[in-house]
């Protein structure tokens, strides 16, 4: 086992009298502790849309950016917080087996649970589900839980269950839709946290900053944050003063993206103090 893959038994992890986890394995699987992002740049993030974002890092040579698939339940939300990762993996019954009518009490002893109990505030849940069109990786109550953390949405490549119930709750979710199946009444099971995971297509590190509004989900590499933040600034400003523009009746060739002589409009609104454009 890598070091960076350290594991906690079910035993280890809970202390009343509820069924574990038996098989081959020790789950969950948890990988080390998250650093945290600073809250300046969360703060300077929440004024960039994922498109602006995902465009600037294509142009620093990082493409798989988008994580394909899910979509918001909530249009006109958008959310940047610090990823933390859920990894389910397909059933697999001499590893875990679903206990039918105590079905939550075994899936208290897995990385669901695991990772829920260590959202903080500010965090996205991200989960690698594969897709699956069977398994609800969270519900109502746990998308509850999720929120008494402070956590600030959900991204996952997969569907949930209790789907009106969490969206009236006001939870922040990007997904494939809705199922009716808990989360092992499907293919899958929890497997995993705080370790790097495949999700539509793009690789989540622990850590990263994720970026979703109404035209998806995007990770940003927190290596990345600072250079990105400034690229997607800049362009944001000159795209305000050319929406404006544009608005205003002002001719595409030249605004949009800025000819020399748009260029030189810009520089000027921008020694004006930046003002309204009607």
């Amino acid at each position: 086992m890598s070091e960076l893959l350290q594991t906690t038994t079910a035993d280890e992890a809970l202390s009343d009298d509820v069924p574990r986890i038996g098989g081959i394995w020790n789950l969950p699987v948890r990988g080390p502790e998250i650093a945290q992002l600073d809250p300046a740049i969360v703060e300077a993030f929440a004024g960039i849309s994922s498109a602006t974002a995902c465009a600037q890092l294509h142009r620093m040579g990082i493409s798989q950016t988008l994580i394909e698939g899910p979509q918001t339940t909530m249009p006109g939300t958008r959310i940047v917080g610090r990823a933390v990762t859920l990894q389910f993996m397909p059933l697999r019954e001499d590893i875990y087996q679903d206990a039918g009518e105590t079905q939550e009490y075994v899936e208290r002893a897995t990385a669901l649970w695991g990772v829920l109990d260590e959202i903080q505030p500010g965090d996205v849940l991200v989960v690698q589900a594969y897709g699956s069109s069977r398994s609800g990786v969270v519900g109502e109550m746990l998308a509850q839980h999720l929120q008494n953390r402070g956590g600030v949405g959900l991204v996952v490549d997969g569907r949930i269950r209790d789907s009106q119930a969490v969206r009236e709750d006001g939870l922040p979710v990007w997904s494939r839709g809705g199922t009716p199946h808990y989360a092992s009444q499907g293919e899958l099971f929890a497997w995993a946290y705080h370790v790097p995971i495949a999700v539509g297509g793009a690789l989540v590190i622990p850590g990263d900053i994720i970026i979703a509004d109404d035209d998806g989900a995007v990770v940003v590499p927190v290596a990345k944050a600072e250079a990105i933040l400034a690229a997607s600034q800049k362009h944001e400003d000159w795209e305000h003063f050319s929406r404006m523009k544009l608005r205003a009746g002002g001719a595409l060739r030249r605004y949009y993206p800025l000819n020399a002589a748009g260029q030189a409009e810009y520089q000027q609104w921008i020694a004006d103090g930046r003002p309204e454009i009607v």
